[in-house]
């Protein structure tokens, strides 16, 4: 029987039903950044991120990911996060409205990126101690509250898309810990009753403006409802089979804004049309799948959970922006995984990419004694 060839062989232990969509994908938001004109600034850099952020998951997945469970190190991730995302509000770099990330120079940090995975790490540790306890209403509100101090923040900047998902995010893992009927229903009412907070006393006015365009999209296409008629126009001018790379005329006369970041989905249908699309949402399906299929592989409840927030993060990300894209949501500024151009967010999704495959290694049957001692980062068990 034929050996598969050493690179192969060297790198068994790598999903690349996982590693091969993701980069395909970023492959595909390079190609359309690369589209509009001669010179990209922006190809030429996201080239760059591309290779960083896969250097660091293939450096990532070597390491033994069992050191996320010690309380000491998990505390640490999320005060260092916090402390940047309130920085961010005095020292950051404000762009389009919102001050949101470092200016470094060359390179634009956004500490919100990094809050998405850090805030999937923290819940995973919290519900793994105490997913058998998930009937007490405390254990909702105490991981609620790890959520909403990151939520406030975000929304502070303000960057409210970042905000929905890290909800988004925070909801799912609640339903992969085996939350009650009942308390979804109570968590739904407070949801319904936080909007109708935040509209009255919180959203700016354009914030309200976006919602109610989306509500009624004709209503000001010159004004609120501008960028959501551009792209769905950008979408369905598309076809079947796109009008070609480099002809997507919203993106490259510019009707289309933030084609490379928000609405990169747009310019993309616009340019590969339906079979483009299609071959985009398989790329998608795949990464998921692969995530649900660790998830459920996961050593103890701590790897399925970060497996778990992982997915329900791409998947809050993704519906997010092909909502806003198609007219189908309020537009919140919510890039693509994978595809948009940035550096942070680009990183920040590999690195959730090396932390999976580094947790899918170290599959092996433990007793629920020794998995509680591992977590509190006690020494295993002697047989």
């Amino acid at each position: 029987m034929a050996r598969a060839p050493l690179f192969f062989r060297k790198h068994q232990y790598i999903d690349w039903l996982i590693v091969v969509p993701a980069v395909l994908l970023s492959l595909l938001g390079l190609i359309t950044m690369n589209s509009f004109s001669g010179e990209s600034i922006f190809f030429e850099r996201q080239m760059l991120w591309i290779g960083v952020g896969v250097a660091f998951m293939l450096t990532v997945m070597r390491f033994d990911m069992r050191m996320l469970r010690h309380r000491s190190v998990v505390f640490g991730l999320y005060l260092v996060t916090a402390v940047l995302l309130v920085l961010v509000l005095f020292l950051g770099t404000t762009v389009l409205g919102a001050t949101n990330r470092f200016d470094l120079g060359f390179f634009s940090f956004q500490p919100g990126d990094m809050a998405r995975l850090i805030l999937v790490i923290v819940l995973a540790k919290y519900f793994t101690r105490r997913h058998v306890e998930i009937a007490h209403l405390r254990h909702i509100v105490v991981s609620g509250l790890y959520t909403f101090i990151f939520c406030i923040l975000l929304f502070l900047e303000p960057d409210f898309g970042s905000a929905v998902i890290l909800a988004c995010i925070w909801f799912g893992m609640l339903l992969a810990a085996g939350i009650s009927r009942k308390h979804i229903l109570i968590i739904a009412v407070l949801g319904i009753t936080a909007i109708g907070g935040l509209w009255m006393f919180a959203f700016q006015d354009y914030q309200k403006a976006r919602i109610v365009s989306f509500l009624n999209p004709l209503a000001d296409i010159q004004g609120a409802g501008y960028n959501a008629y551009q792209s769905t126009i950008a979408v369905g001018s598309g076809g079947v089979l796109g009008k070609g790379i480099g002809y997507g005329s919203q993106s490259k006369l510019e009707f289309l804004p933030e084609y490379e970041t928000d609405f990169i989905f747009a310019a993309f249908a616009e340019e590969w049309g339906l079979a483009g699309v299609l071959l985009l949402f398989l790329l998608f399906g795949i990464l998921f799948w692969r995530l649900i299929v660790h998830a459920r592989l996961g050593t103890t409840n701590f790897e399925t959970l970060v497996m778990v927030g992982v997915l329900f993060w791409f998947f809050a990300q993704f519906t997010l922006h092909v909502g806003m894209n198609m007219g189908m949501l309020p537009v919140t500024g919510t890039t693509m995984p994978f595809l948009s151009y940035g550096g942070s967010h680009l990183i920040t999704e590999y690195l959730a990419i090396g932390i999976v495959l580094a947790m899918s290694r170290y599959r092996r049957t433990l007793t629920n004694e020794e998995a509680d001692r591992e977590i509190e980062g006690a020494p295993p068990l002697l047989e």
